[in-house]
């Protein structure tokens, strides 16, 4: 007895379980959106660098420095290292030539999969350049920071808030003040245990 397929695997060449795998496995490992941004600290220009996925979460952010192959490096490791974040298929970059040198390091010291692709295309980044908006309206307001700690500590709870008007947080409600506040406090390390 033949079963009947569903009406979405009509005339499919392959069993619906397959698709359904294949799909999932592909939605699972998504490509991320890598970019950076000037911050003024102390007078001189730092980068802020920032990742995304393809649906606009936020992956992990740095603020550095210095704008090299080695902060390029260390921002993708600790990005790898984010929880809740699987490893890409796919880097989609700016023209920033520090990127790829980058990417072809970790990928030899194995920390990003041997078929993990850089793709330095501009337009790709759309999703991270809409989201720098959020980041950079708030730092026009600071006018700049003197030292590169404070600089980093505003940097951080902005990326929290912004991770949380974005949903991204599963146990705090968006219209949970109390939790999102406990929530703040305890990223920026001001609760004590």
């Amino acid at each position: 007895m033949r079963r009947e397929r569903p009406t979405l695997f009509k005339r499919r060449h392959f069993e619906a379980e397959i698709i359904v795998l294949c799909v999932r496995w592909y939605l699972r490992y998504r490509s991320w959106r890598v970019d950076e941004m000037y911050c003024r600290v102390a007078r001189k220009w730092t980068d802020f660098y920032r990742a995304v996925d393809s649906t606009g979460a936020t992956i992990d952010f740095l603020l550095s420095a210095k704008r090299d192959t080695a902060a390029a490096k260390r921002f993708l490791q600790k990005a790898l290292r984010s929880p809740g974040h699987p490893r890409p298929r796919v880097i989609n970059v700016d023209r920033n030539p520090s990127y790829p040198k980058a990417i072809s390091a970790l990928r030899q010291t194995g920390d990003l999969g041997r078929r993990c692709r850089c793709r330095p295309v501009r337009y790709l980044n759309n999703i991270i350049e809409q989201d720098h908006r959020a980041i950079k309206r708030r730092l026009r307001a600071c006018q700049g920071f003197r030292s590169f700690h404070a600089a980093w500590r505003t940097l951080q709870g902005i990326e929290a808030m912004n991770m949380i008007r974005k949903g991204q947080v599963r146990w705090i409600a968006k219209d949970d003040i109390a939790g999102q506040a406990m929530f703040i406090n305890d990223v920026l390390g001001l609760t004590t245990r």
